[in-house]
């Protein structure tokens, strides 16, 4: 394979993950859908008119606006997300039929364009005005693409659509019938699925049918075969969540005749639309060769409602429509979903294994099976998603005590998820973290932790450089504290308590008055305290702000508020919450003090510091350990 073919099937790969990334977080929304579809209208299992008015609002406006906003998220964290959601609802409104596709196009875009925006004005807003410029500036631009997106986008959508439309006309007015799957499939996809049946292939069908008491063109686009195949394919050599709810999915399709259920699975895998146009063709051609058809609409089209409309002498032909184009898409479909799944094949099996060992570890710190050997063990990094707190301190805490053991040419460092070194060898992360950190350093070992201090990280390293007989030197020096990291003036002692939001405020103001971050940092630590708890143990949480909001830092600070009764985090009570601004690695010796305190004070001595009153004792305590 040349390296212009491998950089394309690389990039074709990276636009199917990311299409994947927008439509699998919310499959359970389709499905949602599907269950109150299949049961509740007109010519469902349980016709209920009233019921089946909850439906409608999910397939024109939730999911469409969900996908939006996962785009956008990915794009660009939470701010990027409302963006994108803000977009896609011009798009939405500017239509008539279900706009998913057109959810996937401004979703991103809309995420994309504010990130540009931040970045270009970042430096210039004035002191104080963070918060006001930027509900402003989302809501301004999110309503400008919101105009964009109805008057543009949405008609190109449309215009897509009804070029899809007329060339099933032709292809039916020309009596091509195996040829209308090449525009039928890709149709159905785009949600056009009803205006096609009910809008062409019926009317043409009740005719035919009154003339020779059945019509292959009630079959043409209600044939469940094609979906079915797809979704087989994504069950046997599928993997991860797509192989995990087609089960699901291919119940509602088949069984339910919700046919819009499967077809997320080819959004996210565009090279599957060659799947099902090949198993509908196929099966087209089994009915024109066999003689099958229907006396009247399948609706919906579940196999139950193919059989029940399928005249006398038949059957046969109607059966092997549906089982040939099954097999003929499963076969199509295999080929793609098992190239993308060997693709990905680091991050697939390894969230196998992390599944599966994370259940018999109970808790303990579970290692790659592609083991690092000591003697070339040279790179390790800790990794969450901002960079700076967590692992920045679980990094310190391993760095200080292989120093310490006298093991000074290992580098252990951390860094930012999406920015991982690609020399890298050895990568710690916390288990949430783990398909992420997987696909960034798929060239390392990987250890996920529950925790990122309270784990067995270093006797896995420790037992492996010494079994390598790795050599050692004399113990390195402590790192220091740089001035101006931690003043006395933000270290508040015998504040009452309080809840862990308002805790975390407060430190984020601190550090807003300090001068180490502006504003809009204060809500990027609670957006990271609701992804994962910042409590690390031993009485002592360190919230900062997800990656989000690192531009919003000006210099590294860092602040302790002591609380003697306590404030609630999860399920550990913090009496010393340290909030972090890091900026290159200034703060890393205060967190390398704070993992010693916790490994070597003893926990009487610990209960003393969290009720003293005398402020030095504290100070030293983060600035010398």
């Amino acid at each position: 394979m040349s390296a212009k073919q491998s950089g394309a099937q690389e990039v074709m790969q990276k636009f199917g993950r990311f299409l994947s990334g927008m439509v699998m977080p919310n499959i359970g929304a389709f499905i949602g859908w599907g269950l109150l579809t299949a049961l509740f209208i007109p010519t469902g299992w349980l016709p209920n008119e009233y019921l089946a008015q909850a439906g409608g609002p999910m397939a024109k406006w939730l999911i469409p606006l969900l996908i939006g906003f996962t785009g956008g998220s990915t794009v660009y964290g939470h701010r990027g997300g409302v963006v994108g959601a803000i977009a896609t609802a011009g798009v939405i409104a500017g239509s008539d039929i279900p706009m998913f596709l057109g959810a996937m196009i401004m979703g991103p875009f809309g995420g994309w364009c504010i990130k540009k925006f931040d970045n270009a004005v970042s430096d210039s807003i004035p002191g104080g005005f963070e918060m006001l410029v930027n509900n402003f500036s989302a809501g301004i631009l999110g309503g400008l693409l919101a105009l964009v997106a109805f008057a543009g986008v949405g008609p190109v959508v449309l215009a897509g659509n009804n070029i899809l439309r007329a060339g099933v006309e032709s292809i039916v007015a020309m009596g091509m019938l195996p040829l209308a799957s090449l525009f039928i499939e890709p149709a159905k996809i785009l949600f056009l699925n009803n205006a096609i049946n009910h809008g062409i292939l019926t009317p043409l069908g009740i005719q035919q049918a009154e003339e020779m008491g059945k019509s292959m063109f009630f079959l043409l686009e209600a044939n469940p075969g094609p979906g079915f195949g797809v979704l087989l394919a994504y069950w046997f050599v599928g993997k991860g969540m797509s192989k995990a709810s087609a089960p699901g999915a291919m119940i509602i399709h088949v069984l339910g005749g919700i046919h819009e259920i499967y077809f997320p699975y080819i959004l996210m895998k565009p090279t599957l639309l060659l799947a099902v146009i090949a198993g509908g063709m196929s099966g087209v051609l089994t009915l024109t060769i066999l003689g099958g058809g229907l006396i009247a609409p399948a609706s919906p089209g579940s196999i139950f409602a193919v059989l029940a409309m399928t005249p006398k002498g038949a059957f046969l032909a109607n059966i092997a429509d549906f089982l040939v184009a099954t097999a003929v898409s499963f076969v199509v479909a295999s080929i793609f979903v098992k190239a993308s799944a060997d693709s990905d094949a680091n991050l697939e099996d390894a969230q196998a294994e992390l599944a599966s060992r994370k259940a018999a570890s109970k808790g303990q710190s579970v290692a790659g099976e592609t083991k690092v050997a000591g003697k070339d063990l040279k790179n390790i990094v800790y990794a969450c998603d901002a960079g700076m707190g967590s692992s920045a301190l679980g990094a310190a805490a391993l760095r200080k005590k292989l120093r310490k053991a006298g093991y000074n040419d290992i580098s252990v460092t951390n860094a930012a998820i999406g920015r991982i070194p690609k020399e890298a060898q050895l990568v710690v992360s916390h288990e949430k973290l783990a398909e992420r950190a997987l696909e960034d350093s798929p060239q390392a070992e990987h250890i996920w932790v529950k925790d990122f201090t309270q784990n067995n990280v270093y006797e896995i390293v420790l037992e492996r450089l010494q079994s390598a007989g790795a050599e050692t030197s004399a113990p390195a020096e402590s790192e220091q504290v740089k001035a101006g990291v931690l003043n006395k003036e933000n270290v508040l002692l015998g504040l009452p308590s309080e809840s862990k939001e308002d805790a975390i405020r407060r430190a984020g103001e601190l550090l807003v008055k300090g001068g180490y971050v502006k504003a809009p940092y204060v809500e990027g630590m609670l957006a990271r305290e609701r992804d994962i708890t910042t409590y690390i143990g031993k009485g002592i949480a360190i919230p900062h702000g997800e990656n989000a909001v690192k531009e919003q830092i000006l210099k590294t600070g860092i602040v302790v508020l002591q609380y003697p009764e306590g404030v609630k985090f999860g399920e550990g009570t913090a009496h010393f919450v340290v909030g972090i601004a890091g900026k290159d690695n200034d703060h890393l010796a205060i967190l390398a003090n704070i993992a010693s305190t916790m490994e070597e004070c003893s926990d009487e001595r610990l209960e003393e510091l969290y009720k003293t009153g005398d402020l030095q004792a504290v100070y030293d305590m983060f600035t010398k350990g």
